[in-house]
């Protein structure tokens, strides 16, 4: 099996980071490459959803006041239109 720091689709920065250049549909020189992309691209899926996850927390509680003050908004038109409600009411309870 080729490792992939031998392989001419691997480059190695000054950094010794790995930038892969490899296809896993037209430069693929072992089935152990396709095994190896998903893996990598496993990792950068999971790096994604792990840096989506520290936005949410940071925005946690800025949504839970916005549903707070939402909910608050909602409860104080509906105290204000209440007056409609009862006279609707009244007008049931007058015609029945």
């Amino acid at each position: 099996m080729i490792q992939c720091k031998d392989c001419e689709f691997c480059e190695i920065g000054p950094d010794g980071r790995k930038t892969f250049k490899c296809d896993p549909f037209s430069t693929i020189k072992e089935p152990e490459c396709i095994t190896k992309w998903q893996l990598i691209r496993l990792d950068m899926l999971v790096a994604s959803y792990q840096g989506m996850l520290k936005w949410q927390k940071k925005l946690a509680p800025l949504q839970d006041k916005i549903f707070k003050y939402m909910t608050r908004e909602i409860e104080d038109m509906e105290e204000t239109d209440h007056w409609k409600l009862d006279d609707e009411e009244e007008e049931e309870e007058n015609s029945v």
